[in-house]
């Protein structure tokens, strides 16, 4: 007889997968069935990574849109476990729909997988009474809920919910490499590099948008100076019309930054950076192709410089919000303070013990990552660490 397939399903994907663990957003061949609306494709990086380090036959969705309860009596005889594809669910806005109904029918287990909070800017973080029921819910059906970082696991216990493990986000681990650092070059040798862009952002994170631009374009026009810059996006709109767009959708696109005072005029050297070294991709391969180019990543996306790391590429977090920094923290990584009285100077970071911190936040991290698998009974592609060596005997 064939052993049972091993079946998963996760809840809330983010992207269609292809050649068994792979993502790209949906209908990634249509580009222009998209290009009107604003996807962030760190999303997919995550659900990409996290299917990576998991070890399955076949992988479903949950349709949390609504309660039907033969799915579910065949989600509980057919699959082995769900998952919660990581992202900032604890928010005060999150829509669940149906989903904590029926995760309390679910007899199988159901793992939050690198969830964070989302602090605003200004006030207490408040959570919806729906958003705590499914945090309760998903509590009661695992060992350990797996959070990104110390602020994630304070927001859960403070409504109750105690079993929680640190473990960040499986982009960081997609390379499944348990010894993976980072050493680097010097200054000098640094050629080409990566700018990782998030010109959208709302005053309810960014305590001030003014400011988060003005840096975010003074530091473009510094590195385009002194490097080989690309720029990376992820998602906007403007950005994808004009990597993908027809000519009158970039055009579109150049005026619409200009009016929105991202490009000051015309002749505004950023708009030959976004005319000939703007990258963007439906495809999370992609990213891990063009980081691995680079000598050095850094920006805003929170999931653009994980790739970075991911790939043994040198990255420095520009931290603006509660998710950022809570990121940085958790791993130690190189990061400056958007908001900062200090104007941003690479060479400041350029230091091998700042990285230290973050190769020894690493090994930690890769092995709690690895326990909370293994301690949720997920089957998994992580690595034990290698045997000690019995020590040798005298002759």
């Amino acid at each position: 007889m064939a052993p049972r397939a091993r079946k998963i399903l996760v809840m809330i994907p983010a992207g269609e997968v292809y050649d068994h663990d792979c993502v790209r957003w949906y209908k990634a061949s249509d580009k222009q069935r998209s290009i009107e609306h604003y996807h962030n494709i760190g999303d997919a990086f995550v659900f990409d990574s996290s299917l990576k380090l998991l070890d399955y036959d076949r992988i479903d969705p949950l349709e949390i849109s609504k309660f039907d309860q033969r799915k579910i009596d065949s989600y509980n005889a057919e699959y082995d476990f769900c998952f919660l594809r990581g992202s900032n669910y604890l928010n005060p806005s999150t829509n669940w729909s149906h989903a904590a109904d029926i995760i309390e029918k679910l007899k199988i287990p159901v793992i939050a997988f690198a969830i964070g909070a989302q602090a605003p800017s200004q006030g207490a973080l408040e959570l919806s009474e729906d958003t705590k029921r499914v945090m309760r819910a998903i509590a009661d059906r695992c060992s350990t809920i797996g959070v990104r970082g110390a602020f994630t696991a304070q927001t859960l216990w403070d409504i109750g919910v105690k079993n929680i493990r640190i473990i960040g986000c499986p982009t960081l681990f997609r390379r499944n490499n348990p010894e993976l650092r980072i050493d680097l070059p010097a200054l000098a040798d640094v050629r080409t590099v990566g700018f990782t862009v998030r010109r959208e952002v709302s005053a309810a994170y960014a305590k001030d948008v003014e400011s988060y631009l003005n840096r975010h374009r003074a530091v473009i026009a510094d590195l385009d100076s002194r490097f080989d810059l690309r720029l990376l996006a992820q998602g906007e709109v403007e950005e994808k019309k004009l990597v993908f767009g027809t000519p009158v959708q970039r055009a579109q696109a150049l005026v619409q930054l200009t009016q929105s005072r991202w490009f000051a005029g015309a002749h505004d050297p950023l708009v030959r950076l976004y005319s000939t070294r703007l990258f963007y991709s439906d495809v999370v391969a992609d990213y891990d192709c063009v980081t691995r180019l680079q000598d050095l990543v850094l920006g805003y996306r929170l999931h653009g410089n994980l790739m970075a790391l991911a790939n043994g590429v040198p990255s420095i977090y520009f931290t603006y919000d509660s998710r950022t920094s809570e990121f940085a923290e958790t791993f130690a990584i190189p990061a400056y303070d958007v908001f900062s009285d200090e104007p941003f100077a690479l060479e400041a970071y350029w230091d091998q013990g700042r990285f230290e911190r973050f190769n020894q936040a690493y090994y930690r991290g890769y092995r709690e990552m690895r326990t909370f698998l293994t301690e949720n009974g997920l089957a998994h592609k992580m690595q034990a660490d290698a045997p000690a060596l019995e020590p040798r005997r005298a002759a």
